[in-house]
């Protein structure tokens, strides 16, 4: 399978590492708030949040956006958009928030690539 990095051009994807399913939203934590009492409800509500965004997954066949992380190259994380049963990738974009926009991305063509240079 090939990946083509918004920064590095199209790489084989073992430069890359797969962290899974990219749609998966944090459950708030407010930090600043005092700290629960572990027997709480709220408490226990939080963890259970906490549990299911740890622990639970789709396995969805078919498209699904997911998180991978180019370690063998320009080391940003990446939301690739992937068919799971064709490994078919319609989309790869710089992850959200994560500070992968500073780098300028690749150019499209080889002669782009090459003019670049």
């Amino acid at each position: 399978m090939r990946i083509n990095c918004p920064y590095c051009g199209e790489r084989d994807a073992a430069e890359f590492s797969y962290l899974g399913d990219a749609s998966p939203a944090r459950p708030d934590a407010t930090p600043n708030d005092p700290p629960l009492d572990p027997a709480s409800d709220e408490a226990k509500a939080l963890r259970a949040k906490y549990h299911d965004y740890v622990y639970l997954r789709d396995n969805a066949a078919g498209f699904m956006k997911e998180s991978w992380y180019h370690g063998g190259g320009c080391r940003a994380w990446l939301t690739v958009e992937r068919n799971t049963v064709t490994h078919e990738i319609r989309k790869v974009e710089a992850a959200p928030g994560v500070g992968a926009t500073v780098v300028k991305p690749a150019p499209k063509t080889a002669a782009a690539r090459k003019a670049r240079r």
